[in-house]
């Protein structure tokens, strides 16, 4: 389909100032035109919405770690499969979908785009082989470098040029999107001592001369002086553990007018009362929204609980063997080379116990405090807080507060009397509001910018939805979904296959880099420093996002 003409539907686009007008829109070799000719198809969309695909900025959706927490849970699969049909592939559900699954079922929410958020570099071609098996959306990753063994190196010895070429160096060789920072400082705590972490950004690295504080520090300005179209995407300290609110707001201001993405910001939201024990966490989500608010520099996305059975998938191995001595009845967990942690085990998070109702009730408070939608975004930090298939519930629990006080009633009482839910939080989210945070903020934080608008030159990545005033019904099976330009859902139906790119990053460096790497790489690794950058030929159908100096010299 080379043209189309979109015609009588409702507009929400409010990254060109487009609430609920009845606009056309014209679509031609895959990018939102002026216009087209006479002869183009015309699609009615008289009672539909239509917004930009949706951006999920934080999944954890292909990779080595994602293929262990399939394998960790079968009887998953066997309850949820996908059947084959003339256009799709059979695959899998489950918490942890398979790829085609994968792909299948995020456009089947109108989602066109979405970031794999935690990638050792070691495991860039896993995880760039398993994207390539991910159909019709367009996707990328985060690599993993908070915990990077070289760069520590570097930086205890204050080479900080050299610092930023190896990070550079590492973007580049792994083909990924941005610096991702888990926890920094924790795995060698864990490499050590049974049980043992990072619990204060000032406290010393296991066999190194730094401290947590630094090293945030370092890849913060070091992404930004690179001009990454994303900031550095910090898991911080302390993630689940009561009290871990002071070093969420430590964090924020270590960058100090740097851009800082914060991640699955809920899970860091936590207060203790004194004298109480630390299975007792209360919710400081107002002070962490009162930072984010005034601190522009600073954005997150939310990683909302959702009640029912979730995957922990997590880079921070020692929060995985925390999470197993609550009754997980299988887990995984390991290190990788010189890189990174892992951890997975199953988890359900149930509506009557404590912790899980206040983990549910400090994410809508974050998403109900928030002054500004392009900087507190839509997640659930699939799938730890919750499938991304719970989506649609989500996003009528933000516009209908009737029936969020409907929810709240089910869950444990003495948790939510400890949020600002229970003082009447009664905000109800817009069908604008609702496309910022799941399209155009996540796409304007991820330096995307043919994505999550409708203006002239935009991908022609398009969903239409039936209003209804069920939102969950309304957002949970768009009528429509366009990718590049296809029609791959007509009428609830796939009537196309998509392959979709891999977006990723080649920020510029000094080569002589290379020389300070590979020593390191021939005494420690276990693979030869010439095996280990990946290949071009990895990248299949893809798109180089331009740094701030690629784009300004048009290199």
């Amino acid at each position: 389909m080379s043209m189309l003409r979109i015609v009588n539907g409702r507009i929400y686009d409010p990254a060109n100032g487009v609430d609920g007008e009845v606009r056309d829109v014209c679509v031609a070799g895959g990018k939102i035109v002026a216009d087209v000719a006479p002869e183009a198809r015309r699609l009615d969309a008289s009672g539909l919405v239509i917004m930009p695909g949706g951006v999920d900025i934080h999944c954890h959706i292909a990779g080595a770690k994602v293929n262990l927490a399939r394998k960790l849970q079968p009887e998953d699969h066997r309850h949820d499969v996908h059947p084959r049909t003339a256009i799709t592939r059979s695959g899998v559900g489950g918490t942890v979908p398979s790829t085609f699954t994968t792909g299948y079922r995020y456009t089947l929410l109108g989602y066109t785009t979405a970031m794999e958020a935690a990638v050792p570099p070691i495991n860039a071609r896993h995880t760039l082989e398993e994207l390539h098996d991910t159909p019709i959306i367009d996707k990328g990753f985060y690599v993993l470098m908070g915990n990077n063994v070289l760069l520590y190196k570097l930086l205890e010895q204050g080479r900080r040029d050299d610092f930023r070429n190896a990070l550079a160096w590492w973007l580049s060789a792994s083909k990924a999107y941005t610096a991702k920072l888990v926890n920094p400082g924790g795995d060698e705590a864990w490499k050590g001592r049974r049980n043992a972490n990072i619990t204060k950004l000032d406290e010393k690295i296991e066999s190194f001369s730094l401290t947590p504080q630094q090293v945030i520090g370092a890849l913060i300005e070091a992404v930004d002086e690179l001009g990454l179209p994303h900031p550095a995407h910090i898991h911080c300290n302390n993630l689940g553990h009561s009290g871990n609110f002071e070093t969420t707001l430590e964090t924020m201001r270590i960058a100090d007018g740097h851009r800082a993405h914060l991640t699955h910001i809920q899970f860091h939201s936590y207060g203790q009362v004194a004298g109480k024990s630390s299975n007792n966490p209360t919710s400081r989500a107002k002070e962490i929204s009162e930072y984010v608010n005034s601190h522009p520099n600073i954005s997150a996305d939310v990683g909302q609980v959702m009640f029912g059975k979730s995957t922990s998938m997590t880079a921070d191995a020692p929060l995985a063997y925390m999470l197993a001595r609550f009754g997980g009845d299988k887990w995984v967990n390991a290190d990788t080379e010189h890189e990174s942690g892992c951890g997975i085990l199953p988890f359900t998070y149930q509506d009557r116990i404590y912790t899980h109702a206040l983990q549910w009730a400090i994410g809508l408070e974050l998403f109900l405090l928030s002054k500004d939608p392009w900087r507190m975004v839509f997640s659930t930090d699939h799938p730890n807080g919750g499938s991304f298939m719970s989506y649609p519930r989500l996003i009528r629990l933000l516009m209908d507060s009737e029936f969020r006080k409907q929810e709240m009633a089910k869950v444990n009482p003495r948790a939510l009397r400890q949020t600002a839910l229970a003082d009447g939080l009664d905000r109800e989210y817009t069908l604008n509001e609702i496309a910022i945070i799941t399209r155009a903020g996540p796409a304007r934080l991820l330096g995307l910018a043919s994505k999550g608008h409708l203006g002239i030159g935009a991908d022609a990545d398009i969903t239409l939805y039936e209003e209804h005033e069920d939102k969950e019904r309304m957002f949970g099976a768009p009528r429509h979904v366009i990718k590049d330009g296809q029609l791959v859902i007509e009428d609830h139906e796939f009537r196309a296959h998509h392959e979709g790119r891999v977006l990723h990053v080649a920020p510029d460096y000094d080569p002589a880099i290379t020389e300070v790497i590979r020593p390191f790489f021939e005494d420690y690794y276990s693979i030869r420093f010439n095996n280990y950058a990946v290949d071009d030929s990895y990248l299949g159908r893809h798109e180089r996002v331009p740094t701030a100096k690629q784009r300004a010299t048009g290199t």
